[in-house]
């Protein structure tokens, strides 16, 4: 069983011995996931409990909000991924400016020593922590002498580039949802509530599911992808996907929806995902957006588009060109 500790007040009195590592962890890539199963492979092999260390919200939405990076997931995903990695223990801190004030001493002796007990830090090379970051893996090292903890530096994961949130950003900015794909280790994806839109999809023959604007997750470049999408029971239905504004018809603003192939129809309400939370997975990015002269031109195009969404995901028909060049920067969303 994993614990969830919101704040160093939720911490049990006493706790430890315990390896301990911290980041902000947005997306949980495979560099993250090596940090992360270090992390667990030495708890384990010296007889304490792994704890991973996070912050929310990213410390540059405080400093810098202007140029904060968005995140990649939700705070319950990235959660539940790190979990997943096998560690016993994830504290969120709340990132505040009184937090960011410490000193790189205070913050290590206050939460790894004082609060977890601490036997050993497990960081990369790039560590930065305290205030102003001025400590620095010297630092820790120093401080483990001075305190009483090892520290156990990660190498960086990745070969030809070392594995970011921010390569992963600059690869779903360009509709790359396959390099996405390979950093992450996994499809990237999106989760929120469907909602209701205009219906005009459903008119057209392709009822979609509308995610509501405050969704979790990154959204890539407009354009039609394959996924898939996950219901709130955990049933997973493929799916092609526009994300973007319909040019064909005026007035709608940026969104993101998944028309679900094969889907019951009989009786309606059997697949009534109005309200529900649903993940959607971007696999493959078919094509960018374009105007259509008319219904009867978008309705065609996306009868291709569910074809070869169905070739992608159902037929192992090979995969779409990733980042493929849009043909021109609107959507042909339909809903």
């Amino acid at each position: 069983m994993v614990h969830y500790w919101n704040g160093l007040h939720e911490v049990p009195a006493g706790y430890g011995p315990s390896v301990v590592t911290l980041g902000n962890f947005d997306g949980v890539h495979r560099g993250h996931q090596h940090v992360l199963s270090t992390l667990v492979e030495t708890a384990h092999g010296r007889g304490a409990r792994a704890v991973a260390i996070t912050f929310d919200p990213h410390p540059a939405t405080v400093h810098r909000p202007e140029t904060a990076p968005e995140a990649l997931m939700g705070l319950a995903d990235r959660l539940a991924t790190m979990a997943a990695c096998g560690v016993d223990a994830v504290l969120v801190m709340p990132y505040t400016l009184a937090l960011a004030a410490q000193t790189p001493e205070e913050f290590v002796r206050s939460v790894f020593v004082d609060t977890l007990g601490a036997v050993a830090v497990v960081i990369g090379h790039d560590v930065r922590f305290g205030k102003s970051n001025s400590g620095d893996l010297s630092t820790m090292q120093a401080l483990g002498r001075q305190l009483g903890f090892d520290v156990v530096v990660v190498d960086e994961f990745g070969a030809d580039r070392r594995c970011s949130s921010t390569w992963v950003r600059e690869a779903l900015a360009r509709g790359d949802v396959g390099t996405a794909a390979e950093v992450l280790g996994r499809p990237h994806h999106m989760r929120g509530e469907v909602v209701h839109g205009a219906a005009r999809g459903r008119a057209l023959g392709f009822p979609t599911a509308n995610l509501a604007p405050e969704s979790d997750g990154y959204i890539p470049a407009d354009g039609v992808y394959a996924g898939w999408l996950t219901d709130a029971g955990g049933t997973r239905w493929p799916a092609a996907i526009s994300i973007g504004s319909n040019p064909t018809f005026a007035g709608v603003s940026r969104q993101v929806e998944a028309y679900v192939l094969d889907r019951p129809t009989e009786p309606v309400e059997a697949f009534d995902l109005y309200g529900q939370s649903v993940m959607i997975e971007f696999v493959s990015r078919l094509r960018g957006m374009v105007a259509y002269t008319g219904p009867e031109a978008l309705v065609e195009q996306m009868r291709l588009d569910v074809k070869q969404a169905r070739e992608i995901l159902l037929c192992g028909g090979g995969t779409a060109t990733r980042a493929a060049p849009p043909i021109s920067t609107e959507s042909t969303r339909a809903e």
